[in-house]
């Protein structure tokens, strides 16, 4: 007869005993990688085991939001000596973009160089409610070709946004076009990180069918300042799905006789495209596009001056020269926009599209009054003293986005993610010629990154287990 090994034969006497060591052996493991890992300890496979309601969102963007910044210097240097020290105290090791390279870093004026290394020396710490991984480039790469790249859609905001991400994902990215060697380009012109075919975590990467590293985007960024073109917006100002009720109005005279004029726009420039435009690059496959995320944000262009149908003199300027009109058809314009944003992702699904697709909408970030002259972080968001372009109302925006949004079943594929918070309490880290733009490495936009990383790969990939 074969004897069955010790180990394996069930005693009622030794059973109990046996259960017990397991579990020590378990618990040690358990709290070796806890203790040992750079990363929050998490185990989800786990849990699901007992019961998916056990599960939680790791960090949701309001428990992200929630945190404060805490001064956490990387660098010895007491001052700033030359430019490209800004790159190590932001904890860079380059970055692959160069349009406007200093002007991005803020060391394009030397009289401002007073405010390093303490603008670079802030960490943004979320909620202890929140489990999220550490920011880690190389990390972003590697998910971005396996499971799709950003591509990033906005006004010049976001574009210091994909600036911030060629230092971040650096050297693992290269850049273009080359503004250096070809100056030509102007600001509309569209910016792409590429794979860099010298990356070391190349052999690590499982590439997806017909990705190409020379030709296949991992980050893009397109000029969309308003995500509808201005075609689009004027007949949409002039259809009957925009009516301007009295309420809407912020002008008596106008209240009591109201016509829509000619065109809706003024002389302000903005660059914009239409949906029918950029949806289908985001929707392509490799080689020519490998994309998982659209990521988008507008509010600063929606102007009373840009809009200029909607200006009311009248209203004056502590009712912002009639913004709440333009809000009315911002409201209206944004319904249109999600809408055929949702059935392109929907129809791409049906046609037989398998890669996950999705857009996040990143809260608008107005600027900061007098920002030259605070050299730290707040611990509440400044109220206004001034009525400042279309800043004050920027908030109204975001509300009625994010209320737009709220319904996951109209449009389940897009997200509003209201993460404007920790920006709103850095009015140190702005760039040198105006209090709008922010600094690339004190850690705003690096947040707005992190964030979205997590998001896209934690929050998202949980909601479509439930």
């Amino acid at each position: 007869m074969t004897k069955v090994p010790a180990l394996l034969s069930i005693r009622p006497r030794s059973l109990s005993t046996k259960v017990l060591l397991l579990g020590a052996i378990i618990t040690f493991a358990i709290t070796l990688y806890t203790f040992s890992s750079s990363y929050s300890f998490r185990i989800p496979a786990w849990s699901s085991i007992f019961s998916q309601q056990r599960q939680r969102s790791p960090c949701t963007p309001e428990q992200w939001s929630s945190g404060r910044w805490v001064y956490s210097p990387t660098s010895d240097l007491v001052n700033l000596t030359r430019p490209e020290q800004a790159l190590s105290l932001a904890g860079f090791e380059g970055c692959a973009a160069d349009r406007e390279y200093h002007w991005h870093l803020g060391t394009d004026h030397e009289e401002q160089w007073d405010r390093f290394p303490k603008v670079s020396s802030y960490r943004w710490v979320p909620s202890s409610q929140c489990d999220v991984h550490p920011l880690n480039g190389a990390a972003m790469v590697k998910d971005m070709v396996e499971n799709g790249g950003w591509l990033l859609l906005g006004d010049s905001i976001t574009e210091n946004h994909f600036f911030s991400l060629s230092c971040l994902l650096y050297p693992h990215v290269r850049a273009t076009p080359n503004y250096t060697e070809n100056p030509y380009f102007d600001r509309a012109w569209q910016q792409h990180l590429y794979l860099s075919p010298s990356s070391p975590i190349i052999p690590e990467i499982t590439m997806p069918k017909g990705f190409s590293i020379e030709n296949t985007p991992l980050v893009s960024f397109r000029r969309v300042d308003l995500l509808l073109n201005g075609t689009e917006l004027n007949t949409l100002y002039h259809s009957p799905a925009f009516s301007v009720e009295p309420t809407d109005l912020d002008s008596q005279d106008l209240r009591s006789q109201y016509t829509k004029a000619e065109s809706l726009f003024g002389d302000e420039a903005f660059w914009s495209l239409s949906p029918s435009e950029y949806m289908p690059t985001f929707l392509d496959s490799p080689p020519d596009a490998n994309y998982g995320t659209l990521v988008v944000s507008t509010a600063g262009h929606w102007t009373t001056t840009a809009f200029s149908a909607f200006r009311d003199e009248d209203a004056g300027e502590d009712a912002g020269y009639g913004i709440q009109n333009v809000l009315a058809f911002f409201k209206v314009a944004m319904r249109t926009w999600a809408g055929e944003v949702q059935d392109a992702i929907t129809e791409y699904h049906k046609n037989g599209g398998r890669r996950p697709k999705q857009v996040v909408v990143r809260a608008y970030m107005p600027g900061h009054e007098n920002c030259h002259n605070i050299f730290e972080p707040t611990e509440t968001i400044t109220p206004w003293a001034y009525t400042w372009y279309n800043w004050p109302w920027i908030p109204d925006f975001n509300t009625e986005f994010q209320e737009l949004l709220s319904s996951s079943s109209e449009f389940p594929d897009i997200h509003y993610l209201p993460i404007e918070r920790p920006g709103r309490l850095r009015p140190d880290a702005h760039a040198s010629g105006d209090c709008l733009h922010l600094i690339s490495g004190t850690g705003v936009l690096e947040g707005w990154s992190h964030y979205i990383w997590h998001f896209v790969t934690r929050e998202v990939q949980q909601k479509d287990l439930v």
